[in-house]
């Protein structure tokens, strides 16, 4: 008599290996997941992360940019002789009033920019179009473009005259109306992007929203305030954060159109930064300033969104 025995075999997979348990998929995954993260974390580390603490060791040091010199730990005496910097100070409260007036500015131009381009106009394409131009000329162009319509013989002075207005105002060059001046460009050059996005958040309202206002009777000031700003308001701070970042770190278009001038009445902070650093050649004292500044920044919006997340949560 032939005894049969039957062996239990676990089910295999089309390639006929054991079938993975649920433990090994997920470290498949896992290892998956790092394969494909890694590659993007490594020039972030090598341009970002350690450049950072390159920057954050040299602030306690004194180190310059001259020939063979060496770097020495000093511990906190730039940050003592930065306590003490009047004209830095200086430099951080125009820069203060340089990037909140721009963002505040930039969101309330940009809003209604993005309100008529989301409405049914004519040439809509060609009109969104138009809008984009700033945000595609490279910033070097903007400042020297801007500089030659604020020359006192340039289109804005003449432009002016012909309306019967002084036109032999040095707008770059005046100390009352050099810094207003440049706040313009700046709006000018971010309201695309800024426009941008929030048209794309007007294009996510539902229209059935804006339609049951109507037909409740709200009016057109009734359905912005009450329909139109709580949806847009995830990417007003959104972009608004962002924004106040980019213009406070700003210092290019500045540089190209004034130098910091008239008086050190545009001198940014970065810009001041740059100057001691490239100019000055005092490497520690500038990258000091910048530790500084980035703490400052971080504060400041840690501060506002944590009351803006207040106020969604209430």
């Amino acid at each position: 008599m032939t005894i049969t025995s039957t062996v239990a075999t676990s089910p295999a997979d089309p390639l006929g290996s054991p079938r993975r348990t649920g433990s090994g998929r997920k470290n498949q995954q896992r290892r998956e997941a790092i394969a494909l993260v890694v590659p993007s974390l490594i020039p972030i580390i090598i341009f970002s992360v350690v450049p950072l603490l390159q920057g954050i060791w040299y602030a306690f040091t004194d180190a310059t940019l001259r020939r063979n010199d060496t770097a020495d730990f000093v511990g906190l005496d730039n940050f003592t002789r930065l306590a003490g910097d009047a004209f830095f100070w200086d430099s951080f409260r125009i820069g203060m009033v340089w990037a909140v007036s721009v963002t505040l500015i930039q969101l309330v131009a940009s809003l209604g920019l993005a309100l008529l381009l989301n409405s049914n106009l004519r040439f809509r394409s060609l009109t969104r179009l138009l809008a984009l131009i700033p945000w595609a000329m490279p910033p070097v162009v903007v400042a020297i473009m801007w500089t030659m319509i604020y020359a006192p013989n340039g289109p804005l002075n003449h432009l002016l005259g012909v309306v019967g207005l002084p036109d032999d105002t040095n707008w770059l060059g005046d100390f009352d109306t050099a810094l207003p001046a440049v706040i313009v460009v700046g709006v000018w050059v971010g309201m695309p992007q800024t426009t941008v996005t929030l048209l794309a958040g007007l294009q996510q309202i539902p229209a059935e929203l804006m339609e049951a206002a109507a037909v409740d009777g709200a009016s057109a000031w009734q359905r912005f305030r009450s329909v139109v700003l709580p949806s847009l308001r995830p990417v007003i701070l959104s972009i608004t954060s962002l924004n106040f970042i980019w213009n406070f770190n700003s210092f290019g278009l500045v540089y190209v159109m004034t130098e910091g001038g008239p008086g050190g009445k545009t001198m940014l902070p970065m810009l001041f930064t740059y100057l001691e650093a490239f100019k000055n050649r005092n490497l520690g004292y500038a990258a000091a300033m910048g530790v500084v500044l980035v703490v400052v920044v971080v504060l400041i919006l840690a501060g506002f969104l944590r009351s803006q997340f207040r106020k969604e949560a209430s």
